[in-house]
């Protein structure tokens, strides 16, 4: 299992038999579960309505809880991997709510994992982590896999606006809104807390640099790629094309960023999520 902050697409959830811990967050007034109440589109159409509304939160341990015994009907193992936890309080209540089934389900063994990631680069850890599972690996290597993949995978992210950056307490409201007059557009990765790697003037040049990137982890071998955007799909849907043109990819997704990460990064972001190798 993983949090709605790994960006995995539906499908592949349900293929894989991946549980998703929805985060929590608050607009127009209203409690919303990511994924579950409310879609990252309809989400982010009422974030441009009142940005300055929205509000997140973690999932609570009772939620951790409550997926861990659900798991427990089907598995003796559980897996749980989370978003890194210097950017959420997300492993401290997935450790919180293991501790507190500890009586309850006596013959489970439960694992946390911080996966060091967000966006799609931990959903790509959890994705990784399942295919082992159902290809019927014991849990040993299940979770070496997992801790294999969180070593290698990295993650790109162009953001179109500085305007609302300010909200991850890296930079003060008054940096932002300079940069925003200034049209900076900042490239940012994440290697468990959200790290500089350069500004673009423009968009274009911000998917170049991110493609200049791939090329020199990637070169001509296999590359596993995820393209993350928040509110941008025909966007998405071109860095898609490109990548699917231009690098060999066994793997290539298209998803959505969480509402949970869109607020601080803006409409308009792009990303990509990758690892080399098999």
């Amino acid at each position: 299992m993983t949090d709605s902050v790994g960006c995995l697409p539906r499908d592949l959830v349900e293929q894989h038999g991946i549980t998703i811990i929805p985060v929590n967050f608050l607009v127009g007034g209203r409690l919303r579960r990511d994924w579950v109440d409310i879609t990252p589109t309809e989400a982010y159409e009422l974030f441009l309505q009142d940005p300055d509304s929205f509000k997140t939160s973690a999932a609570s341990p009772e939620e951790f809880l409550e997926a861990y015994r659900s798991a427990a009907e089907r598995t003796p193992n559980v897996l749980c991997i989370t978003l890194s936890t210097k950017l959420s309080m997300m492993y401290e209540a997935a450790l919180l709510a293991r501790d507190l089934g500890a009586t309850e389900l006596p013959d489970v063994r439960i694992e946390v994992m911080d996966s060091w990631q967000a966006t799609s680069s931990e959903g790509m850890i959890a994705l990784g982590a399942a295919r082992a599972a159902n290809a019927g690996k014991p849990f040993e290597e299940v979770m070496a896999t997992a801790r294999d993949l969180r070593e290698r995978v990295k993650v790109i992210m162009f953001l179109n606006t500085l305007k609302h950056v300010y909200r991850t307490g890296r930079i003060p409201r008054v940096a932002s809104q300079i940069g925003a007059a200034l049209n900076i557009k900042p490239l940012l990765t994440v290697r468990q807390s959200v790290k500089f790697l350069g500004v673009a003037r423009s968009k274009q040049k911000g998917i170049e640099r991110i493609l200049l990137q791939l090329r020199q982890d990637a070169g001509d071998g296999p590359v596993h790629v995820a393209v993350t955007h928040a509110y941008a799909p025909d966007d998405a849907e071109a860095l898609r094309e490109r990548i699917a043109a231009d690098f060999n990819v066994p793997d290539l997704w298209v998803s959505e960023f969480s509402p949970v990460m869109g607020y601080a990064t803006g409409t308009g972001t792009l990303g990509i999520s990758y690892y080399t190798g098999d």
